[in-house]
């Protein structure tokens, strides 16, 4: 076993009191989650992804059962129907603990918190909602197309409209946890008996775990990083759906309304998840490069000890202290129902770019060393680059920013 992959709690300098936690949205409640989700964090999340990181397979079931036993897969669902019943902070707040050992495991939780349950059927929903709350219904999202990524209204998926029921037939890319997920949501474009093309809706695909509903087939996306999440490619041939399958995409606070107006206001809760993940990754990052700083001695003395990297470990733990408030301030306002699409594209932006900023400069200062898979750096730089594609590229939430600082007049 390569040193320095199996890190406990013991072996990193852990901060003296969370971060996290400054008024005005401290309590006492907060405080507890926060430790459990840190103690979880690094004495199992961190000891499971150093190892299985490299193998690239899916997150270890059983990391999965303790995810639910915790009740982080309902977060954001209510208490009656077996969730936490917590807020958009709480969320980001555990994510950002999960993300600092390995950012797939915040991913994974996710795909849980009521998403795909949001149906007409009462008694349906009701069911559902346990169900993910349980980490009993955990799926995967067909968005993209390999001509559609940012541009989701661009889709070329269609449910052909057939007597009561729909046919689906298309690819999708970059649907992760489609094989080993329970459902698989696609989204497409309806098209009545005459071929007309009509609006977007989102079809729930029921399956089994570890395989792919009647007429999905898929090859998995050889990526550099985010594993533990394995992401596919699919193809849907003839797959025949009824009308009880079109469901509201996400089930947070917020996203209602069918469709494509759906998948935007979950986008929004998304890209302040996706803030806090990069704060964890490039947490890890600046807590494993103390660590190597302090025990790597050059000309006689620890790293640490010099000065130019001194400011620079200080202007590192600025950013991130920075990028931090921020996700928390735009998760207060979603808790209080303000609508911050802009604010929630900032935070996404702002925090992705500095975790790419900071993972880069860990590395650095981690030399030589850094370049190799004997540190846990590497895996925090490679999933840091993500952040800035996935959830909406850094230009798409430039572009949503500019939108509303500075609108186009009419002409």
């Amino acid at each position: 076993m390569l040193q320095n992959r199996n890190k406990t709690r013991e072996d990193i300098a852990l901060p003296a009191r969370p971060p996290q936690l400054q008024p005005p949205w401290a309590t006492t409640e907060r405080s507890a989650l926060l430790t459990t989700a840190r103690d979880f964090s690094y004495t199992e999340v961190l000891p499971t992804a150093n190892t299985h990181d490299r193998t690239e397979k899916a997150i270890p079931d059983a990391l999965m059962h303790r995810l639910a036993e915790l009740g982080y897969f309902g977060i954001t669902i209510p208490a009656e129907h077996g969730g936490l019943g917590l807020g958009v902070f709480e969320y980001a707040m555990i994510s950002e603990e999960l993300s600092r050992s390995w950012m797939s495991v915040a991913s994974i939780i996710a795909r849980a918190q009521g998403l795909g349950t949001r149906f007409d059927d009462q008694a349906r929903r009701k069911e559902l909602m346990a169900r993910s709350a349980r980490g009993q219904w955990i799926g995967a999202a067909a968005f993209s197309e390999a001509e559609s990524g940012s541009d989701l209204g661009s889709v070329q998926t269609t449910a052909r409209r057939v007597g009561d029921n729909y046919v689906i037939n298309g690819r999708k890319r970059w649907c992760g946890n489609a094989f080993e997920g329970d459902f698989i949501l696609v989204m497409c474009r309806v098209l009545d008996e005459s071929e007309q093309p009509g609006p977007i809706r989102t079809f729930v695909l029921e399956k089994a775990r570890n395989s792919f509903p009647s007429g999905v087939t898929g090859e998995p996306i050889d990526k550099i990083g985010y594993h533990g999440i394995v992401s596919w490619d699919l193809t849907l041939t003839d797959v025949s759906v009824g009308p009880d399958a079109i469901v509201e995409p996400f089930g947070f606070t917020g996203a209602e309304g069918k469709g494509f107006k759906a998948v935007e206001s979950g986008l929004n809760v998304a890209r302040v998840q996706t803030a806090a993940r990069a704060v964890g990754l490039a947490r890890g990052a600046l807590e494993d490069t103390v660590n190597y700083l302090q025990s790597r001695v050059q000309f006689g003395a620890p790293l640490g000890d010099f000065q130019a990297i001194r400011f620079t470990v200080a202007e590192m733990a600025a950013k991130i202290a920075q990028a931090r408030s921020f996700y928390q301030y735009v998760a207060n306002l979603m808790d209080n129902g303000v609508a911050c699409e802009q604010e929630a594209a900032m935070t996404k932006l702002l925090a992705t770019e500095m975790a790419v900023e900071i993972t880069g400069q860990a590395l650095q200062l981690h030399g030589g060393n850094g370049y190799t898979r004997e540190h846990a750096i590497e895996r925090y730089w490679r999933d840091a680059r993500l952040t800035t594609i996935f959830e909406g590229t850094s230009q798409i939430q430039q572009k949503i920013i500019s939108d509303r600082v500075l609108p186009r007049p009419a002409r």
